[in-house]
């Protein structure tokens, strides 16, 4: 299998590749090479912070590593990884909710302050501004927020990825952009 060109390489031919006993580690390097850097912003763009979303890349590929063997393909890979990203994310943010005991309002709190003083992440007021009111959507609606904007994902796709109809899904997205509008509307 060729790594150059890797984002023209099929999934199936990946899954087959991968499937093979010599064919296994460079199929997987090719499909962390395809998917790792969708995968990262994916992560961020809940977490905020640049060392969180790298550990929980990680942590997706290491999951996708475990249960690649047993993928049966009855979901697109890359809505299947999604899915694996999103859990991760929605997990971490739920575990540090626990940890230390805060309430939603002070986990966006937090986030915000890393995304105001975050150096990764550069943009206009406007962008920084649109940024904070992404944050302080409910979790699952940001998330759908993010996928369906910034990700261009079809509600079919996140449908798949997040377990939801479309029809609800339609609705989340639509709350979450008048929710986004009123907060820039604000000064």
């Amino acid at each position: 299998m060729n790594i150059k060109g890797i984002e023209n390489i099929d999934d199936k031919e990946l899954l087959v590749q991968f499937r093979l006993p010599d064919g296994q580690r460079q199929a997987f390097n090719a499909l962390i090479k395809k998917y790792q850097q969708r995968v990262y912003w994916h992560i961020r763009k809940m977490v905020i912070d640049h060392d969180d979303a790298d550990d929980l890349t990680q942590e997706t590929f290491v999951k996708v590593w475990r249960y690649l063997p047993e993928f049966r393909g009855d979901a697109q890979l890359f809505t299947w990884i999604f899915k694996i990203a999103t859990n991760e994310c929605l997990s971490f943010l739920s575990a540090k909710r626990k940890r230390f005991f805060l309430p939603i309002h002070d986990v966006e709190k937090e986030l915000t302050e890393k995304l105001s003083s975050s150096d990764l992440i550069s943009g206009t007021e406007i962008q920084l501004k649109l940024q904070k009111a992404i944050l302080t959507l409910p979790e699952k609606q940001r998330l759908v927020f993010n996928m369906k904007y910034f990700d261009e994902l079809t509600y079919e796709d996140i449908s798949e990825i997040v377990g939801t109809s479309v029809g609800a899904l339609k609705a989340s997205y639509h709350l979450a952009v008048k929710k986004i509008e009123d907060y820039l509307k604000q000064d």
